[in-house]
């Protein structure tokens, strides 16, 4: 592994005296998903999951992270600030850590998750929790940013899509082509236009981009913002996306789609990849899978159909959420007996 700035300088802004801050991140499995793609009415070699909760800090954002932090240190930024609803906060402390530039995370109160959280704090950064939503902390870190003169490594920063559209290169060499469609979640909707971008750089057909946010959270969907955005799915409760319009932009050229799929759908889908593919992501990342589920019976089959989900971070990073979902451990003695008649049921 040499990270993606190493493995991808040609197709992206350094040049030989950026600093490379990197913790070796992308190079993510993507991983058949047969019984998903059964699930979803298709034949079972069509879809694939690439698994970003790979990456160091267990979340897509590293992509973009190595980048936005070598030009911040290249650049003599004092220090690096980002508002945030866990994912970009735990990735943009560990590689300021790494940078060793100091770094201050704004978060919405009661919002984020417990995961997410104890990595921003550990890593060292400064953790601000402001009473409102992270649309509310993201126009205050952009304010504070400007006038104290601090890098904002939120998707506000072109370096970050710069970073995050790599992946795009790796399904398309993984899949020796470009997918005949990528289902992915939708919050800030700097990834799906990160995507887009990558793919848009490569000789041949183009995916459709298909995003998906939540029910609660779906301002592109209906049209307008959303004021207090509501779901399970942490990572996507944002009501107004900073990438809106080339999201949008995404949609219209790939001829995809952006919709919405309700919490239960998001559940569903974050309890069928764990039990049925063995892949724990957090809520936010099932969304793209439940798009597929909603809509896979709908596309157009073809020859040798290609279909990636993109799961955005690890389960791990929200460690309350199956909580949600009817689990219960069993009390049993400490006799083999009381194994037996468990393995005698089989569950």
């Amino acid at each position: 592994m040499h990270g993606i700035i190493r493995r991808y300088r040609a197709r992206l802004p350094v040049s030989d005296t950026t600093p490379i801050v990197t913790l070796l991140e992308g190079d993510t499995p993507l991983v058949p998903a047969p019984r998903l793609a059964k699930a979803a009415g298709l034949p079972e070699d069509s879809v694939h999951l690439k698994l970003e909760g790979a990456n160091p800090t267990g979340s897509f954002k590293d992509r973009g992270m190595t980048l936005a932090m070598s030009k911040a240190l290249e650049e003599g930024s004092k220090g690096v600030l980002c508002a945030s609803t866990g994912n970009t906060a735990a990735s943009a402390a560990a590689y300021a850590a790494r940078a060793g530039l100091p770094c201050v995370v704004v978060l919405p109160a009661g919002k984020v998750a417990s995961g997410k959280l104890a990595q921003a704090l550990m890593h060292g950064a400064s953790v601000l929790a402001v009473k409102g939503g992270f649309d509310e902390a993201l126009r205050i870190s952009l304010e504070a940013a400007r006038e104290e003169g601090w890098t904002v490594v939120n998707s506000t920063n072109p370096y970050r899509l710069q970073g995050q559209k790599t992946a795009a290169f790796e399904i398309s060499e993984a899949l020796g082509r470009m997918p005949d469609y990528q289902f992915m979640p939708v919050g800030n909707a700097g990834n799906i236009t990160a995507y887009w971008m990558g793919y848009c750089e490569l000789q041949g057909p183009r995916p459709a981009m298909m995003g998906f946010q939540a029910a609660g959270a779906a301002p592109i969907v209906l049209g307008k913002p959303v004021t207090s955005p509501k779901t399970v799915a942490t990572a996507i409760r944002i009501g107004n996306p900073f990438s809106w319009k080339k999201a949008v932009e995404a949609k219209d050229e790939s001829g995809g789609l952006i919709d919405k799929v309700t919490d239960r759908e998001i559940l569903s889908a974050y309890r069928f990849l764990a039990e049925k593919e063995g892949v724990f992501c957090e809520p936010s990342s099932a969304a793209g899978a439940a798009g597929l589920l909603k809509h896979g019976r709908s596309l157009r089959p073809g020859r040798d159909l290609r279909v990636v989900c993109i799961l955005t971070g690890h389960g791990l990073k929200d460690p309350e959420a199956p909580a949600l979902l009817k689990h219960r451990v069993r009390r049993i003695p400490a006799d083999a007996a009381a194994i037996r008649r468990v393995l005698r049921c089989g569950r």
